[in-house]
């Protein structure tokens, strides 16, 4: 066997080494959460909101968490959309040379904030602004959050979209905006389904930047300034107790929580593909 047939042989050993430690690590994730929270697992506890004595094992369920985190996620991830388009757009159509190379750097290095730096802003936003802990706090907490992952993901489909199209679409008269409207956009949306919806993912499965602007509470929300909690925070929260019946529940909301993550996940592919198919390869 010669010496380059050897290092060819140890790499694709070691590349299949790190993707079966991947899976490995996926699976024993999953297979813990799944298995310690359907012990604990039911319809009440999904489908009330926790009552008295809750947190000391009483009755009730955590109702108010998941519908708290479905309105935080999919508030955050509109607000971040209407503005992820718009920036992506423009730095590819109108943005050129530093200065759009200068705003996606600044992006990348918001991308690599820790969540509860963003928390902290949020809640030093809504000092200033004198808001209480509210849906919209966190709301706006997230989409902040969620920006550079958006804007970033979406760019980079973007860039992969043919640059003859845009060059026929000019060639036609038509100008920059209807051609990023119209063309560029258009090629992207399976790019942005996908963005969007892994942006969700992350978003909902965050505790820390909601910690200090969402507050919690034991109600269903009823309107956006209204206190909200979510997931992470139930778990948390749970997991601290010191009975056994409320920490098992933890893991019953760990798994509901992972559930939404992989369901936005799975959709996100298979709008992907789907939309894939009416672009221009």
């Amino acid at each position: 066997m010669t010496r380059r047939r050897m290092i060819d042989l140890l790499f694709q050993g070691m590349s299949f080494g790190a993707a079966g430690l991947l899976v490995v690590v996926l699976v024993a994730i999953f297979g813990i959460i799944a298995l310690k929270g359907a012990r604990a697992m039911s319809w009440e506890l999904v489908s009330q909101v926790p009552s008295g004595g809750f947190y000391l094992g009483g009755t009730g369920g955590i109702a108010n968490a998941i519908v708290g985190s479905l309105y935080l996620g999919v508030g955050a991830t509109v607000l971040a959309l209407l503005i992820s388009i718009p920036t992506v757009l423009y730095l590819r159509v109108y943005a050129a040379g530093w200065f759009a190379g200068t705003i996606r750097l600044l992006l990348d290095i918001l991308w690599g904030v820790p969540s509860i730096v963003f928390g902290a802003f949020g809640f030093a936003l809504m000092v200033l602004l004198g808001l209480k802990a509210s849906l919209l706090a966190g709301m706006i907490t997230v989409a902040l959050f969620e920006l550079p992952i958006m804007i970033r993901a979406i760019d980079e489909v973007v860039k992969m979209v043919p640059h003859e199209l845009q060059e026929v679409s000019f060639a036609l008269g038509a100008t920059r905006f209807e051609t990023a409207a119209r063309v560029i956009f258009r090629q992207a949306l399976p790019g942005v389904v996908t963005g969007s919806l892994l942006a969700f993912g992350r978003g909902i499965g965050d505790a820390a930047s909601v910690l200090f602007t969402a507050g919690f509470t034991d109600n269903i929300p009823h309107g956006p300034m209204d206190a909200a909690a979510t997931l992470p925070l139930a778990i948390f929260f749970q997991l601290g107790t010191p009975f056994e019946a409320v920490r098992q529940r933890a893991y019953s909301a760990a798994l509901v929580l992972m559930v939404l993550v992989l369901a936005a996940s799975i959709l996100a592919r298979l709008l992907g593909a789907r939309f894939n198919k009416y672009t221009v390869k």
